[in-house]
């Protein structure tokens, strides 16, 4: 089975010894984005509102990059510094999946990186 690593400007970059995402036979991995902004490599000022539209733009390019859409996601995971910011989180989520519907866990966490409020990663299929 090929590896391949996936790499866009349009997305942060990794802050570590680790991939944006990695293509492995026809799965693509993607690392967990939270809210920071590509350019600035600063976290989105805002709310759980706010950071979510970030990871989603964030994991879009990356999807983009290996040539999958949201259509092409089979599961994500949601990872929440709060189980109470779950109803705006679902709402930015569901309206930036679509008609996607792919499996989801979500959890809350004792941290995030950077302090953030929200981290998302995905598994998704390239063709």
């Amino acid at each position: 089975m090929s590896v391949r690593i996936v790499h866009t400007e349009n997305a942060p970059a990794a802050i570590g010894p680790y991939s944006q995402a990695v293509v492995a036979g026809n799965f693509l991995f993607t690392a967990g984005q939270i809210a920071l902004d590509p350019a600035t490599g600063q976290i989105v000022q805002g709310d759980v509102s706010a950071q979510t539209e970030r990871v989603m733009s964030n994991l879009a390019a990356v999807l983009e990059n290996a040539g999958a859409s949201w259509s092409d996601v089979v599961k994500t995971t949601v990872y929440l510094q709060d189980m109470a910011d779950f109803p705006r989180v679902n709402e930015v989520y569901g309206r930036v999946m679509g008609e996607a519907r792919p499996a989801r866990s979500t959890v809350q966490v004792a941290g995030l990186p950077r302090g953030v409020l929200v981290e998302i990663d995905v598994i998704a299929i390239v063709r």
